[in-house]
């Protein structure tokens, strides 16, 4: 199933008054209607995946609407029905409804009364769908993609560099953000090369306390120290022909930042307690989430250091900057998650969507997944009031437009440092009318700068 077509409603009543009446109301609120005299002729046309929903009278001649709601069930369980009745048949429409009816309407009904009742199982549907195709696309995505997800701008040119770089023998340097997926972009880096049937090892330099930090990396000799009874093979040597991710490398102390050059430019390591050099094939890739060279113009980072990793340079968007990825994303961790809890892999509702997509995420793809962990957990607290959106009222088209619109031009100016002109000619705005739209959003150009 591709791109998402409009959705339609199927429409069974056998008196003709009452199904003219109702399809022309149905139109007058812009919704697609093809109308039919008996369930026969409706039933031909439903098959999986319908595109629509059904609403039917049931009691009908030939098939009848309950048997209609039987068989649209053994083709599609998702596919909403409602069910029209007659006041005599109220409490067998609301069994029908523990049978898998999506919503009853009871003669006679007002216009307004059944195109809310539409409106809603078609939002529904919808939204199953839209869940289906991402879940579809998941399944067929390989590769690099299903390794970095990501239909943005942003994320094709991170794909593209790594493949490119992949091969090449140079260190590199990953900056991002906490929770952008640096170790992910690493482990890409080191699957997509020739090393990737030799060991990738990551270090995270500020989980590991100084004082071991030279036995875990280096290695040690027997009697190397008090306690050292026997030889270990360090975490430099482990890498030989595969690659070594230092993350958060900012952290690592001064006087291990030259132990850690000698090797980058020598390419041996020496074990505690041993005089031996060891040649090492090793990649170095580093990741950091501050600013390296203005660390070395504090004096706080070595600036030798700094050079010799500031080879090759993947700078990764954090998540507010790629928010048209969000859906994929989420959608990915929410199978995940169920898989893990063995629970079944809820759909995500229209309001929940919203507010995933205004949100700043500070804590970007890591922050997702834990929400939704917490989504498929049916949790709500400590989730920054995110997930008590799931049974909010959705905001109207225009408000999520708005929101976009206004979340698009924000990210623009920030990936343009502010430059208006740079910013108009990314979105094809004329200037005038970028300022009206910054000023009708109270966004500054110097605040991006």
């Amino acid at each position: 199933m591709g791109e998402l077509v409009s959705l339609k409603v199927l429409l069974v009543e056998d008196d003709a008054a009452v199904r003219l009446g109702a399809s022309q109301a149905l139109q007058l609120a812009g919704i697609e209607v093809q109308a039919f005299p008996s369930a026969e002729l409706a039933h031909k046309l439903i098959v999986k995946d319908f595109a629509g929903i059904v609403v039917t009278d049931v009691r009908l001649p030939g098939m009848s609407g309950l048997e209609l709601l039987s068989a649209v069930k053994a083709i599609d369980p998702q596919l909403p029905v409602i069910l029209v009745t007659g006041h005599g048949d109220i409490n067998m429409a609301v069994r029908a409804m523990r049978d898998g009816a999506y919503d009853f309407i009871a003669k006679p009904y007002s216009s307004e009364q059944l195109t809310d009742v539409v409106l809603r199982a078609l939002e529904t549907r919808r939204l199953m769908l839209e869940v289906l195709c991402l879940r579809r696309k998941l399944e067929h995505t390989k590769g690099i993609e299903a390794m970095l997800l990501g239909n943005s701008a942003a994320m094709q040119d991170v794909r593209r560099l790594i493949l490119d770089l992949a091969n090449e023998p140079a260190d590199v340097l990953i900056y991002g953000e906490t929770g952008t997926g640096k170790e992910m972009v690493a482990r890409c880096l080191h699957q997509h090369s020739v090393r990737a049937k030799h060991h990738f090892v990551a270090i995270n330099c500020g989980a590991i306390p100084e004082s071991i930090f030279e036995s875990e990396v280096f290695g040690h000799e027997p009697g190397a120290f008090t306690g050292a009874a026997k030889r270990q093979i360090g975490k430099i040597e482990h890498a030989d022909r595969g690659s070594l991710f230092l993350d958060e490398i900012e952290s690592l102390p001064m006087a291990l930042q030259v132990k850690l050059l000698r090797v980058l430019q020598e390419r041996y390591v020496e074990r505690l307690g041993s005089n031996q050099a060891l040649p090492v094939d090793v990649r170095i890739i580093a990741a950091a989430k501050v600013d390296l060279k203005e660390l070395s113009d504090q004096q706080k980072f070595r600036s030798d250091l700094y050079y010799r990793l500031n080879l090759i340079v993947l700078n990764l968007p954090p998540l507010r900057e790629r928010r048209e990825d969000i859906p994929l994303l989420f959608e990915h961790f929410v199978l995940g998650a169920a898989e893990r809890y063995s629970r079944p892999a809820p759909v995500v509702p229209g309001p929940l969507m919203q507010a995933l997509m205004a949100h700043n995420w500070p804590g970007n793809v890591r922050e997702l997944k834990n929400i939704a962990d917490r989504f498929v957990l049916g949790l709500s607290s400590g989730a920054d009031g995110i997930l008590s959106a799931r049974n909010a009222v959705a905001m109207p088209l225009s408000e999520q437009v708005t929101g976009f619109e206004r979340a698009l031009i924000e990210q623009e100016l920030r990936r343009v440092a502010g430059n208006v002109t740079e910013a108009c000619a990314a979105l094809g705005l004329p200037k005038q009318t970028m300022y009206h739209k910054m000023q009708k959003y109270n966004l500054v150009a110097e605040e991006f700068r």
